[in-house]
C-alpha cells in the first residue's frame, strides 16, 4: 500500500432524496463512500414495501447511477460508512479485499450495561438459524469463524461507550458477540431484535471508520464519520 490518505466528512456535500439526506464522505470516478443514516437499508429489499435503500435512491439521484454497485452491506438500523463501486472491476477488486479480510473497519457502540473489563478478543462461531431470520446466533458446531477486538471508550450512567473492530465480517457479528454471554453479555442499546428493552431512539451501532487499498491508485484510503449519538 502506498501513503494513507484521511478524509473526513464534509457537511456540505449531500444529496438530497425523500426528504432525508445521504452524505458523502468521498467520491472519485471509481467509488462513492457515504455514512447511511440508521433507518435506511443498505440495498433494497425483496419485497415492495422495503425498496427504499441508499443504493435505490442513489441510482436515481446520479447521472451513472445505474452502473452503482453496493460492495457491502449495513444492517438497517446501523449507521455509517458504507462503500459503492461505479463499475464492475472496482466492485470486483473491493470485494476481493473484503473477501480476503483486507479491509479495516472500525465501529462504534454504546451497551446498555457496564462492561467490566477494558479490552479484549470475542472468538464465537455464528450460525444463522435459515427458519428464523436474520436472527443470528453463536453456534459452536455449525458456526462460521467469527472474530471481534473490542476497547472500552467510556462508562457512564450504566452504560458502557465501546470501540469494536470486526476482524470478520458476518451477519450482526457485533450485535450477537455484545449480547451473548459468552462475549460481553449485555445487547448494544436499542437492539430490540437482541433483547435490549431499554427506552432508546435507534440501534447504537455506527460504522465510524474504514481502512481498504483504493483499487485504481494503491493508496491507503482512511474515512471516517462521526458518531452521531
Amino acid at each position: 500500500m502506498g501513503e494513507r490518505e484521511k478524509f473526513t466528512l464534509s457537511p456540505a456535500h449531500r444529496l438530497t432524496a425523500s426528504s432525508a439526506e445521504i452524505p458523502i464522505i468521498y467520491e472519485d470516478e471509481w467509488l462513492i463512500a457515504v455514512n447511511k443514516p440508521a433507518g435506511l437499508l443498505s440495498v433494497p429489499g425483496r419485497y415492495r414495501d422495503n425498496q427504499d435503500s441508499v443504493l435505490s435512491r442513489l441510482r436515481h439521484l446520479l447521472p451513472d447511477g445505474m452502473t452503482l454497485a453496493a460492495v457491502h452491506r449495513l444492517d438497517q438500523e446501523t449507521s455509517g460508512i458504507l462503500l459503492l463501486a461505479r463499475d464492475l472491476e472496482t466492485y470486483r477488486q473491493l470485494s476481493r479485499q473484503f473477501q480476503h479480510w483486507q479491509v479495516d473497519k472500525v465501529y462504534e457502540a454504546i451497551l446498555s450495561g457496564v462492561v467490566p473489563v477494558e479490552q479484549g478478543l470475542i472468538d464465537l462461531p455464528l450460525w444463522g438459524d435459515p427458519e428464523n431470520r436474520p436472527y443470528q446466533k453463536v453456534d459452536q458446531e455449525h458456526g462460521k469463524p467469527s472474530l471481534t477486538r473490542f476497547q472500552v471508550m467510556a462508562r457512564e450512567g450504566g452504560y458502557t461507550r465501546v470501540e469494536f473492530v470486526p476482524v470478520t465480517g458476518r451477519t450482526h457479528q457485533l450485535r450477537v458477540h455484545a449480547v451473548d454471554a459468552r462475549g460481553l453479555g449485555m445487547p448494544i442499546l436499542g437492539d430490540r431484535l437482541y433483547g435490549c428493552d431499554a427506552v432508546a431512539s435507534r440501534l447504537h451501532l455506527h460504522a465510524r471508520e474504514i481502512n481498504f487499498g483504493h483499487p485504481q491508485s494503491g493508496q491507503t484510503l482512511h474515512l471516517q464519520a462521526d458518531t452521531p449519538f
